[in-house]
């Protein structure tokens, strides 16, 4: 299925999920990949999910792991990209062999100066920075001004949820802030084969070219 934009599915933990956001033609599924992380997931189970999808680009996600292991975990799991959760240095971010993106929080009270000095100062050694939690509250409109004109400078990836923001529509989301992608979550399935696609069907639904 042709969608709008690209679309990353986090935290994928079973092939339930993997196998629908693929076919409903999600282009990046990321795996917890570092111990540091609830939830994570050894290097076999990556592989026994992953080797069941095509088409798709497989990202690990890390907390506090060094760059010499996650360049282990990237080969043994035929990783595309990674998505790190704290910042690192350029000199550790350099020794990374695959490209990797910045997961970033939203601070309500940052001014957009700052937040450009933020994403500026990182860009040249990122492919991008991942917002996917968004802010209790909407963005006002100066707020989502100010996120339209970060959107159109970085390559910025976003959480469904800001789609409050637009209207409640993701759909309007992409149309209105143009990311470089949205960000959904996964969840567990119910029992081994059994899971409820239902919020993750009407966003793939939203964004159906």
């Amino acid at each position: 299925m042709a969608l709008l934009t690209s679309v990353l599915v986090r935290g994928i933990n079973n092939l339930s999920d993997a196998r629908y956001c693929a076919g409903m033609g999600a282009d990046r599924l990321s795996f917890l990949l570092d111990p540091a992380l609830p939830g994570y997931l050894t290097p076999e189970a990556v592989q026994e999910i992953s080797g069941w999808v095509a088409g798709v680009e497989l990202v690990g996600e890390f907390e506090k792991l060094p760059a010499e292991d996650i360049n282990e975990l990237g080969q043994r799991c035929n990783l595309h990209g990674l998505l790190l959760h704290r910042r690192r240095t350029p000199a550790d971010v350099a020794q990374l062999l695959l490209p990797a993106q910045k997961l970033v929080s939203w601070i309500p009270d940052m001014l957009p100066e700052d937040v450009d000095t933020r994403f500026r100062d990182q860009q040249h050694h990122l492919a991008g920075f991942v917002l996917a939690t968004p802010p209790a509250q909407p963005l006002s409109a100066t707020q989502l001004t100010h996120l339209i004109q970060q959107a159109r400078m970085f390559p910025l990836w976003l959480g469904a949820g800001f789609a409050a923001s637009t209207g409640g529509s993701v759909r309007k989301l992409v149309e209105t802030v143009r990311p470089a992608g949205i960000v959904l979550e996964g969840g567990d399935e119910i029992k081994p084969g059994l899971r409820d696609f239902t919020e993750l069907e009407a966003v793939f639904e939203e964004l159906e070219a």
